[in-house]
């Protein structure tokens, strides 16, 4: 698919835009004033596959906080301000490597003024981000009184406006609400009108299990169009999960590759093995490898031996057994009770082997 070009930014050493690859991101919820804590919830999504993490910055204390969770954090930091230019300075004088900050929320121009000043000095970029649940009310007014997506835009653009005319330009966007066709006409709107890049979102999308559908098909949906620079899945819970999923959102589209990638049929009659006990065993252990590999994992004979044939190993059942395949060999035929081990055997044998 053909991505809309856009300009190039850094979040610390990650390329954003221009053609750069689409970055995972998720947000910690620890207090970050808990350094100890904090630090120990970003190592765990960088091994879960995120690129940037977002830090809450409401007060002073998370604020001081940043640069020793700076010193020890191993993806680069963004500072999620709102109103208090104060905390933003106190971000980028920790060393945070960009700001979540809408200028048009700060009480007085020179504030604005300083905090875009400090930016530039120390080539941070601010992502505006507008949320439908918070539009300015006389702005709403004008919009028919609720939230829509020429309401986002107008309110985003707003604060596109006031950086520009301070000869900023490292910014990037997102516009996101809870209504899924909303999001996805507001951000098409917006690639229309400008060349910052764009962070994805579908935000209070709900649980696991909702929020992951919710944000699938909203961010699916856009990244199909080309657009799209960034991204977070925003789920109430854990946020490695927020990230396992963005990831496999972008593998299914071909945006990225990471991790396996593991193909399962789904159980009929015809099935004569626990195929869902199976996949699950052999999901579970697939968590900790990171090289994109195609693993599958079938139920019976009608489909299973192609797939897994095409897959860089696989196995597809039988009546209480089990073909096993590697890059599209038979290798062995095992009892049912054995088919994940023997499985796992062979990826480890081609791991070991491209190590």
């Amino acid at each position: 698919m053909e991505r809309r070009k856009t300009r190039r930014i850094h979040i610390g050493g990650v390329p954003i835009g221009a053609g750069a690859p689409i970055t995972v991101q998720s947000m910690t919820n620890t207090k970050t004033d808990d350094v100890a804590a904090t630090v120990a919830q970003i190592k765990a999504l960088a091994d879960a596959g995120c690129d940037i993490v977002r830090l809450a910055v409401p007060d002073e204390k998370a604020a001081q906080a940043i640069d020793q969770i700076k010193t020890l954090s191993p993806l680069p930091l963004v500072a999620d301000i709102h109103f208090d230019y104060r905390l933003a300075l106190a971000a980028l004088a920790g060393g945070v490597d960009a700001l979540r900050l809408n200028p048009g929320n700060i009480a007085k121009r020179e504030q604005v003024v300083e905090v875009v000043k400090a930016a530039r000095e120390r080539s941070v970029p601010i992502r505006i981000g507008v949320n439908a649940g918070s539009l300015d009310k006389k702005l709403l007014l004008r919009h028919g009184g609720h939230p829509t997506p020429e309401a986002m835009v107008e309110s985003a653009l707003g604060h596109i406006r006031i950086l520009e005319e301070l000869d900023f330009q490292d910014i990037k966007i997102s516009l996101k609400a809870n209504d899924v066709p909303m999001t996805i006409e507001a951000y098409r709107q917006m690639s229309e009108q400008v060349e910052y890049p764009l962070h994805l979102g579908i935000t209070e999308a709900g649980t696991v299990n909702s929020g992951i559908v919710k944000s699938s098909v909203g961010i699916g949906a856009l990244l199909a169009q080309g657009i799209g620079d960034t991204l977070r899945i925003s789920l109430t819970g854990d946020p490695v999960v927020e990230v396992k999923i963005g990831n496999e959102i972008l593998k299914s589209l071909g945006l990225r590759q990471y991790g396996p990638t593991l193909v399962s049929c789904p159980t009929c009659g015809r099935c004569d093995i626990d195929l869902a006990a199976i996949a699950a065993k052999v999901e579970m252990r697939l968590q900790n490898v990171k090289k994109p590999l195609r693993v599958a994992v079938m139920g019976c004979v009608v489909n299973g031996p192609g797939e897994a044939k095409e897959a860089d190993v696989g196995i597809a059942g039988g009546k209480g057994m089990g073909l096993v395949f590697r890059k599209g060999e038979i290798v062995r035929k095992v009892a049912e009770e054995q088919l994940v081990d023997a499985l796992m055997e062979e990826l480890d044998s081609i791991l070991s082997a491209d190590s």
